[in-house]
């Protein structure tokens, strides 16, 4: 196959504070290996009780609207010089969401060589019965194909009954499965949601993680909470027109978590082409704490 993933994008390119932080180590090549490392440095914010850690509001707040690994590493810099690899005490942490574990190693993944990209989708093993919105890792193993990598599990907290860089695709629900599913009558839309936010879910949530899926698989992985185009439509003025594009979108995504040959960038482009889908220079972040703000992007690479 070709590997396109291999490339780094303006959001995962590690920029110059990753060889500092390995303190002159190479970056193992095992994939987990690298998901421990991508654990012991973030912290998700929901999380920090695990460690008894009152984390600061500004860090709360102001962490996971980062969105290049440029970033996240400065940070994790200035934070103290333990050395990636080595498992930081919390407030040498940055306080992540799952899209941030899901970048940091996508973003290692591709600078050791290993095609790489980020899943927008649903995970069914936080609770029972739901389909929990979550980001995650997928990459190429030899003989394998594409395979999908949870760093959020590496750390044990989770007792799944699976290996976290090894998810199954029943366990983990790539957006566009979950539309067609919703769409098709065979899943009820109010099982896909956000558990820690009631309000936040339905096919207006899966509509909007059908776009982001597209976007990151086109090199844009931006934040959860980021909104464009038909991601931002009120639902009494989505279009059939616009439901069979979302189709088209969930059909092309869909097969790119399982077929070999699928998902190429030059169908991501295509789509990615229609300005309902776009993504523009400047998008609305929805954000939890800060609320909704105008943010201007990066030049694409």
């Amino acid at each position: 196959m070709d590997t396109p993933y291999l490339t780094q994008t303006p959001y995962s390119t590690p920029g110059p504070h990753l060889d500092a932080l390995l303190g002159g180590a190479p970056l193992p090549r095992d994939p987990a290996a690298l998901a421990s490392m991508v654990h012991g440095v973030l912290l998700h914010r929901q999380e920090a009780w695990r460690f008894g850690y009152d984390l600061p509001d500004e860090r709360l707040h102001g962490d996971a609207e980062t969105r290049y690994v440029a970033e996240i590493l400065r940070i994790l810099r200035e934070r103290g010089d333990t050395p990636l690899g080595e498992r930081r005490e919390p407030a040498a942490r940055f306080v992540a969401t799952c899209r941030d574990y899901a970048l940091l190693l996508c973003a290692l993944l591709r600078a050791t060589g290993t095609p790489a990209r980020v899943r927008a989708g649903y995970a069914t093993y936080f609770e029972p019965g739901f389909h929990d919105n979550h980001w995650v890792t997928e990459y190429w193993a030899s003989g394998r194909g594409w395979v999908l990598a949870d760093a959020q599990l590496a750390g044990g907290f989770y007792a799944t009954p699976f290996d976290a860089l090894n998810v199954p695709r029943t366990a983990y629900v790539v957006a566009g499965d979950a539309w067609r599913a919703c769409r098709e009558g065979r899943a009820d839309p109010d099982t896909y949601g956000v558990s820690s936010v009631p309000a936040i879910r339905g096919t207006d949530l899966v509509r909007a993680d059908v776009v982001a899926d597209l976007a990151a698989l086109g090199g844009v992985e931006l934040l959860p909470w980021d909104g464009w185009g038909l991601m931002d439509k009120a639902a009494a003025e989505v279009t059939d027109a616009d439901l069979a594009l979302l189709d088209a979108v969930a059909a092309a995504t869909s097969a790119a978590g399982h077929a070999p040959d699928a998902g190429r960038p030059e169908a991501v482009r295509a789509l990615l082409a229609d300005p309902r889908l776009a993504v523009p220079d400047r998008v609305v972040s929805h954000t939890t704490y800060r609320g909704d703000r105008v943010v201007t992007l990066a030049p694409a690479g």
